[in-house]
């Protein structure tokens, strides 16, 4: 259930959707695997490393606890801005805002028809 290799956080990075929702930064990418999966890229500007470990133990449990409410497999890469620590419901709260607005952005991008335009047949 957690992305751990920097190739794995790469390929999130580069697909390039992400969603901003108060303090949290999600960049998505569809897994083949039919469960989201979750990585942290958290900066030391954070935070000493109590608040930034007390915000991954938030933020795990927020995912835990809403996995099985997500539409469908996702690799999530979560990244936080400064901010002061919020409850576990807050958290849980911009998670899925973030996570269902991915959700859209990626459903809207492979369900878009082809825009090559007309078809010229001589």
């Amino acid at each position: 259930m957690r992305l751990t290799r920097a190739g794995q956080f790469q390929l999130v990075f580069g697909a390039n959707v992400r969603t901003a929702v108060g303090p949290l930064l999600v960049w998505a990418l569809p897994n083949e695997l039919g469960h989201p999966r979750l990585g942290f890229a958290i900066s030391r500007r954070v935070g000493t490393a109590v608040a930034r470990n007390r915000i991954k133990r938030r933020l795990r449990e927020a995912f835990r606890l809403m996995q099985h409410d997500l539409s469908s497999g996702y690799d999530l890469v979560v990244s936080v801005r400064r901010h002061e620590p919020l409850t576990l419901a807050e958290y849980q709260k911009a998670l899925f805002k973030a996570v269902r607005a991915v959700d859209l952005t990626w459903s809207k991008r492979l369900h878009r028809p082809n825009d090559s335009g007309p078809e010229i047949v001589s």
